[in-house]
Formats: structure tokens, C-alpha cells, sequence
């Protein structure tokens, strides 16, 4: 164990300046009610040419450095974080740059409980640190020394039979544990979880859409997705004006939101529809849109949906990686812009996206890249949804960053930037959606 504890005094050691070339993701974990609870960070070496270049540990050491240095409100906002840790982690001084309430430190199934181990988690616990138990199989070994401990275990959906399943289920209940199940790919598997009892969800069941045979858009949502359009083609501010004072839900969202955002801050209180628009400008009103896309008379307030916050993290990286690689156009920006929020529109619509497509007046890069993921937008899109499974994307992030001409260190300042810009919307409890 000493060469544990040796490990960890080197790693503690790190300069941030010294980890750069990995790529970081953030993974939505959903509650019960298909509310966004929390993000686990995940991360994988961005140098595919070189095999085993950041070994697990360093990686792990770079992303809280990075959290550290960019504040963790920056990477995961109002939300908890899960972060996988090992034991060279755990005994590590550097540990403690994570704040205790924002943070569930995801114990490894490969970590050895030995005594030294268990005392720190253990310390670690009486701190305030929660912990989650990883890829649980059974409760003997390890798992029974840090069960005390632990709050969540994490159950890995693919590997288990659903006897299985429902066994883990009933063991951990029974030791008052909450239950993640993670690597839920279809909603059949969500719906089998529920009944079960499953409290936590991890997966991208929720983004894959489910068709509705003979749905429509209501005009309610037609005139929305019209409506950012009309900002791609950078319409004259009257006809926009105009369009959203012809329909009564998006004039309630905007003047909902002008009295929430903006305008408090003056003052004063948004009357009309003219009003708002006199004050925001076209760059809020454009960022408003996002909001209204999932706007429903039946939806309430206070949810937090997973897939409009992916969508807008799409958006805003998709922009702000536009403006890097296209400086000073911002026709470019701002059809990126649009590609990525239109990008889960099958899913938020349960529509095939050729219908909804069909529906509105998109530009053909915008089509090419949301049906085929072609061209310059189609790459920025695959990349974006590369980060969004990193572990699972294998050469592909690397082979897309040379295309579009960035370092894997640009494209992590801009996705805080695009977690940062997704993040203010959730932090507000008066949501539209």
C-alpha cells in the first residue's frame, strides 16, 4: 500500500497545465420522474494514435484539476456530479478540491477494500462526501466492507438478467440503498426499471424518439421552430415581432420569460410583446426560443427536461465551435446554432425528423446535417454526440477535431462554455417547459 499513497502524493502534485489532450462528456442522470438530476463526468484520452498515453488515475486527476481551476458550477451547474475514482484517488490529497455537497464520488468495482482504503472512505464519508458504488454484482468481497458507506449503487443494466435484476433490487432496498440503473438504451428497459423500484436512471433512452404514428406539430410549435428560422435567415425584427404576437402561447413564454430574465433586473415588468422585444434584442430573443420549443399548456413548471438542456449544450457548442473555426460569420454561427437545438427535435416531437423537416422552411446544410449528419454542420453534430457517449466513441472525436481544425483543449473551453450557457436556464426554478 505504500506505493498507493506514493501514487497519490505524485498525482497531487499534477499541474493542471499537464493533462489538456483528453475529451470530457457529461451524462444526464434522470430521477423517477424524468427530471435531470444529476451529470457523471466521464473522460477518455483524446490521443488515439498512442495507446495508453493517460492511464485512468492522471485522467481522473485532470478533470477535477480542470474542475477545480474552472470552478465545478462551470461543468455541471446547479446539479450533483458523479466522478469515477480509484484507490491512487481516494488516498490523494488533490481530492479535496472537489466541494463535498456537489459531488458523488463513484467508487470503482476494480477498487480493493483494504483496511487503508476503507478508513478513507470512511473519513472521506465523515466529511460529507457521498459515495456510489460502481458496477455492483453482488454484496460480498469489497461491496459488503464499503455498503456502509455508500448511498447509491449503481447496477449495469446490459449485464444483468432480469432475474438478476430484480434480485439486486431487493438485496440493496433492503439495505436502504438508493439504485442507479445505468446503460438504459430503450424505454421498454426504463419502464421495466420503474417497476421495479429503480430510483436513478442513466442512459439515452430518453433522446431516442418515439415515433407517434400521424402526429403533427401543433401551430403553437410550428411557429416557434418557424420563428428560428426567420433568426438563421436574419429576417427583419418586425416580421419576427409580428409572427410572435400572431400566436398566444409563444407571446405568454416570451413575456413569462422577458419578467424573469432581463428586464427584473431593470425594474420593470414586460406588458406586452413590444415591450420585450424593445428591451431584449434579437440575440436574448433568439436564446429564448430554445425554451418555448417544449413549451406545453400541460407541461408544469419547475421540470427540469434532460433532453432541452442536451439540446441547448448542442446549440451553443455548435456556435461557439462555428465561431472559431468561421471568425466574423455569423450566418455560420448561427445556422450551427440551429442545427444543434434542432437536433433532438424528433425526440422532444416523437416525429421522424424528415416530417418535422417537412414541415418548417430549413436550409439544405441544415437538412443535410440533421438527416445525414453531412457536411461542416454534420461533423460539428457527430462530434458533439461523440462527446455526449465519449467512452463508446472510439477514434472518431479525434478524427472529427482534425477535420474541423481544433485541439481537444479548444473544444473543452467551449464545451464549458456551451455547459455554462445550457446551465442558466436550469438554474432558474420558473421554467416554461
Amino acid at each position: 500500500m505504500a506505493k498507493l499513497t506514493e501514487h497519490a502524493s505524485a498525482i497531487s502534485s499534477i499541474s493542471v497545465q499537464g493533462f489538456r489532450n483528453f475529451f470530457l462528456g457529461r451524462q444526464p442522470i434522470l430521477d423517477r420522474s424524468k427530471k435531470l438530476h444529476a451529470y457523471e463526468l466521464l473522460f477518455r484520452d483524446a490521443d488515439t494514435d498512442t495507446a495508453n498515453v493517460v492511464d485512468n488515475v492522471s485522467a481522473t486527476a485532470s478533470v477535477i484539476l480542470h474542475a477545480s481551476e474552472l470552478g465545478m458550477s462551470n461543468v455541471i451547474g446547479n446539479f450533483p456530479g458523479f466522478i469515477n475514482v480509484d484507490a491512487v484517488v481516494l488516498m490523494s490529497d488533490f481530492i479535496h478540491v472537489l466541494p463535498p455537497g456537489k459531488v458523488v464520488l463513484e467508487i470503482l468495482e476494480t477498487v480493493e477494500a483494504s483496511d487503508e482504503v476503507v478508513e478513507r472512505v470512511a473519513h472521506l464519508a465523515g466529511e460529507g462526501y457521498r459515495f456510489a458504488l460502481d458496477d455492483v454484482a453482488d454484496v460480498t468481497g469489497s461491496v459488503h466492507r464499503f455498503l456502509p458507506y455508500a448511498d447509491i449503487i449503481k447496477l449495469d443494466l446490459p449485464q444483468l438478467t432480469d432475474e438478476q435484476l430484480a434480485e439486486r433490487v431487493r438485496t440493496f432496498k433492503a439495505a436502504g440503498k438508493k439504485l442507479l440503473a445505468e446503460k438504459v438504451e430503450t424505454v421498454e428497459q426504463f419502464e421495466r426499471c420503474m417497476a421495479l423500484g429503480i430510483d436513478y436512471f442513466q442512459g439515452h433512452y430518453f433522446a431516442r424518439p418515439t415515433v407517434l404514428t400521424g402526429k403533427k406539430l401543433s401551430p403553437s410549435q410550428l411557429a416557434v421552430m418557424e420563428l428560428m428560422s426567420r433568426f438563421a435567415e436574419h429576417a427583419d425584427i418586425g416580421h419576427v415581432e409580428g409572427r410572435f404576437s400572431g400566436n398566444s402561447l409563444p407571446s405568454r413564454g416570451l413575456l413569462r420569460m422577458a419578467n424573469i430574465l432581463p428586464l427584473e433586473a431593470e425594474g420593470r415588468r414586460a406588458d406586452s410583446v413590444e415591450d420585450a422585444m424593445s428591451v431584449a434584442g434579437r440575440e436574448q430573443l433568439r436564446r429564448w426560443l430554445q425554451i418555448l420549443l417544449c413549451a406545453e399548456p400541460s407541461q408544469v413548471p419547475g421540470h427540469t427536461s434532460p433532453l432541452l438542456m442536451m439540446a441547448t449544450t448542442r446549440g451553443r457548442l455548435l456556435e461557439l465551435i462555428a465561431e472559431r473555426i468561421r471568425p466574423n460569420d455569423d450566418t455560420a454561427a448561427s445556422t450551427a446554432y440551429t442545427v444543434g437545438i434542432m437536433s433532438l427535435m424528433d425526440a422532444l416531437f416523437g416525429m421522424p425528423m424528415e416530417d418535422i423537416l417537412g414541415q418548417l422552411p430549413v436550409a439544405q446544410p441544415v437538412r443535410e446535417a440533421l438527416l445525414l449528419r453531412d457536411g461542416l454542420y454534420g461533423d460539428m453534430l457527430r462530434l458533439a454526440e461523440c462527446l455526449e457517449r465519449v467512452k463508446e466513441s472510439g477514434p472518431i472525436p479525434a478524427q472529427l477535431l482534425r477535420k474541423l481544425g481544433l485541439s481537444a483543449d479548444e473544444l473543452y473551453r467551449l464545451e464549458l462554455k456551451a455547459f455554462e450557457w445550457s446551465d442558466e436556464f436550469a438554474s432558474s426554478e420558473e421554467w416554461v417547459c
